[in-house]
């Protein structure tokens, strides 16, 4: 099978595309056919390694000491079940799927084998591959800060970072709770985060938020503390009592398949909709990562598996 392969921890230059062997599933677990994939943060975080030295070190004893021992990067993935391995039994062979997977990683490549009981959801039927690819990631972080929070109806919320792919999930996420959204971000992003139900959009090259009177039940980070840190610095006076400021650097998420079912529904049901800036082909993924290490891009960026 085709393969990208992170040869050493550094820049999107040291990902290769080769030729490995097909995978087979072991007891309990199933081999996806993958059909789409996408180029997260957390995969431009591990293949670069760019943390503080601290976090760094326990990367490299958690991940491989000079590059990945799972050399195949990728948590998400949208394709077909392919073939079931001894004792699988919830998944046969044929079932569209979509899933999220981020300490197996593997779906760089055109088969990857999970188990069959992990974050893995019927694909929405109203949904081709590479839509489909584009919304575990920012979905299911973005639910579990949400319900973190305790967000409901009523509610008023800002999204610090609205575009990105966690951004644009939370605030369509933080709409469908009920809440009231006030949405963050580039100039050329505001008709985007407008269109997906934030009331209010600022542009923060234009305006300071922390200088406005209006008071927010949750205010969630949704680009992390090191673009964040300046922007948040006061963002607790804007806090109404019982408030609470969020980070998805905050803590280990916890991510259920019963959420990434919910996302499926939502998504079907034309509730929430996939946001992709860019899509790549497989052999274009150091292109796709020297993008996604911008920083701006809107929404996902997707990769289509040949």
């Amino acid at each position: 099978m085709k393969a990208v392969v992170c040869t050493r921890y550094g820049p999107p230059e040291v990902l290769r595309v080769e030729e490995r062997e097909t995978p087979v599933p072991r007891e309990n677990e199933v081999r996806i056919r993958i059909r789409a994939t996408a180029v997260t943060s957390s995969d431009c975080y591990v293949r670069g390694l760019n943390l503080s030295p601290a976090y760094r070190l326990m990367a490299r004893l958690a991940l491989g000491w000079n590059a990945p021992r799972q050399p195949v990067l990728g948590m998400v993935l949208s394709g077909e079940v392919d073939a079931v391995g001894p004792d699988a039994r919830s998944l046969e062979v044929g079932e569209p799927v979509f899933g999220f997977n981020r300490h197996r990683f593997g779906t760089y490549a055109q088969y990857v084998c999970w188990p069959e009981d992990g974050l893995l959801a019927p694909r929405p039927a109203n949904l081709g591959d590479v839509e489909a690819a584009a919304i575990p990631y920012g979905g299911l972080l973005a639910l579990h800060f949400l319900r973190k929070a305790g967000v409901r109806e009523g509610q008023s919320v800002l999204i610090y970072g609205a575009s990105g792919a966690v951004g644009t999930s939370a605030v369509q996420l933080a709409r469908h709770l009920g809440a009231e959204v006030t949405g963050v971000c580039g100039p050329a992003n505001v008709d985007l985060v407008a269109s997906l139900g934030a009331t209010t959009v600022i542009d923060y090259t234009g305006e300071d938020f922390t200088n406005r009177a209006a008071r927010y039940d949750l205010i969630l980070d949704a680009v992390g503390k090191r673009k964040s840190a300046a922007a948040l610095r006061r963002c607790r006076d804007l806090l109404a009592p019982g408030g609470a400021c969020v980070s998805v650097d905050d803590g280990t998420p916890k991510l259920r398949r019963e959420d990434l079912v919910l996302l499926g529904e939502l998504a079907t049901n034309g509730e929430i909709r996939p946001v992709i800036d860019r899509t790549y082909a497989l052999d274009d993924i150091v292109e796709a990562h020297r993008y996604v290490d911008n920083g701006h891009k809107r929404g996902n960026v997707v990769i289509a598996v040949p």
